[in-house]
């Protein structure tokens, strides 16, 4: 019998979620130590390629080869959308608090709610309403138009989390006929082509802790799919959202440790009114389809 079977599954899945907690927080971390030598473009650059070098011997064990894919233009489609959150997220990192980057990306489930109705055709139900006016209301709180002069890079963080909502309909896609490690495969297969062009305009080589901080990106960038992919297979999204939440107290912590960030109170609040409207959305969904399976 599996060893993770005779555990609390809930128990085992908070385990592998926090894991990606800790991956998606050292992401984090190593874009603000790299922000100083070099740009985004180079940064995506290098996460590809150490990420091709940790899966290439776990595909070529599988598959026996590099396989082919039949929807390679769902592969270039999810990456663009996937490429494009990076570039402005990584932008983001690098003039705003870690906190308020967090804070902003908790938007990406309200996208995409709306990009699967306008896409997928999916309904927009009383309780996805909800989530998407929480969404609403937080990101004002954060944001604070009006009383607060926003910096350009919040609205980089909220394209930013638009793309990768964008990313999310076509991995709902790609997920029913490609396994995770050949989504992931691909992710670094066609976005390092894409990230060098723009790189080699301004390139800079890594020099002495980059190679560490690059080498740490790469893997956790892994790590972090992989983490939630383990947790999500083991627990119900309602239990797991929760913990994907302690992102951001565990990143404002180190803000203000490290970096000497703020606490900011309409930050906590708004995040935690966006994560409240996603939270009862999910539960709900949920127990909708219990309720169709009882039936």
């Amino acid at each position: 019998m599996n060893s993770e079977t005779q555990k609390s599954p809930v128990l085992v899945a908070a385990l592998w979620m926090l894991g990606m907690v800790f991956s998606l927080s050292t992401i984090a971390i190593s874009a603000r130590e790299l922000s100083a030598q070099m740009g985004p473009f180079q940064m995506i650059f290098f996460r590809c390629i150490f990420g091709l070098l940790a899966l290439t011997p776990i595909v070529l064990y599988q598959y026996g080869q590099i396989p082919l894919s039949k929807k390679f233009g769902n592969h270039i489609a999810r990456n663009m959308s996937h490429y494009g959150g990076q570039v402005f997220w990584f932008f983001g990192i690098s003039y705003l608090s870690l906190a308020e980057v967090f804070a902003i990306e908790f938007t990406t489930p309200m996208w995409t709610l709306l990009l699967a109705y306008f896409i997928l055709g999916e309904k927009i139900t009383r309780w996805r309403a909800v989530s998407l006016v929480f969404g609403l209301i937080g990101m004002m709180l954060i944001l604070r138009p009006g009383l607060e002069n926003i910096h350009f890079a919040s609205f980089l963080v909220i394209v930013s989390a638009f793309c990768f909502a964008l990313s999310h309909i076509f991995t709902r896609k790609l997920a029913q006929i490609e396994s995770p490690t050949m989504i992931l495969f691909y992710m670094g297969l066609v976005q390092a082509p894409i990230a060098i062009i723009p790189a080699l305009f301004n390139w800079v080589t890594p020099e002495g802790l980059a190679w560490m901080w690059l080498l740490f990106m790469g893997i956790a960038s892994i790590t972090a799919h992989y983490c939630l992919s383990r947790a999500l297979a083991l627990a119900d999204a309602s239990i797991m959202i929760p913990i994907d939440f302690l992102r951001l107290p565990m990143i404002m912590l180190v803000g203000y440790v490290f970096y000497g960030e703020d606490i900011d109170v309409f930050i906590v609040l708004g995040a935690s009114i966006m994560f409240a409207g996603n939270f009862l959305n999910v539960r709900n969904e949920h127990k909708h389809q219990q309720n169709d399976v009882g039936h």
